[in-house]
């Protein structure tokens, strides 16, 4: 097993714990902006969902070639999603976990978790038409998982830890995403204790 597919399946099997834990009484509770709970966790699931689903999209060509390349090149504004459009997929992925959400993800979980021990480092194609490497594209996914995750778990006031190596690898994306964006100097004067960042500040 490669770092990039140890640290998806650590970031995987933490978020499906995490749904566990989620009570009955709040998932038609608050979420995140405009997605109640369930709405959030259908998105974070979808990070489950892609990769099974872009495996299957095999890719002539490598377009992006860094996992921080792939937020600077695919986002909605870029891509011209508009933003009802994400909401919408979000709450849709929401309605599909069904009555057990638990139970979903952790078929999910199963299933992806499967499909990754079969494969080595492919050119797959993501939303947009972009062809990325795997290997590439599962730190994004990580992301996702980890920042979604603490979401969740805010949302319901559970106590959650990222397991050391999801968090390790988001942080240091969330860095090389500022980079990319041209953002790396605030952040790396605010992790160093020389100025702050805005309020509205963010990365993605």
């Amino acid at each position: 097993m490669t770092d990039s597919v140890a640290t998806f399946a650590s970031a995987a099997r933490s978020f499906a714990a995490l749904v566990h834990e989620i009570p009955a009484s709040a998932w038609d509770g608050p979420g995140l902006g405009e997605w109640d709970l369930r709405s959030l966790v259908g998105h974070a699931s979808r990070s489950l969902i892609t990769v099974s689903t872009y495996l299957q999209q095999p890719a002539d060509r490598e377009d992006i070639t860094t996992p921080q390349e792939y937020y600077v090149r695919v986002n909605p504004a870029t891509l011209g999603l508009a933003p009802a459009g994400v909401v919408e997929r979000g709450r849709q992925a929401g309605r599909d976990l069904g009555d057990d959400p638990a139970a979903r993800v952790d078929e999910l979980l199963s299933q992806v978790l499967g499909e990754l021990s079969g494969v080595d480092d492919p050119l797959i194609t993501v939303i947009g038409g972009a062809g990325i490497r795997l290997q590439t594209y599962l730190p994004t996914r990580v992301f996702e998982l980890a920042v979604h995750g603490v979401d969740i778990a805010r949302a319901v006031g559970i106590s959650y830890a990222l397991p050391t190596d999801v968090l390790e690898e988001a942080t240091v994306l969330a860095a090389r995403i500022a980079g990319a964006e041209g953002h790396g100097e605030a952040v790396l004067l605010a992790l160093t204790g020389r100025d702050g960042l805005p309020p509205s500040f963010s990365i993605v």
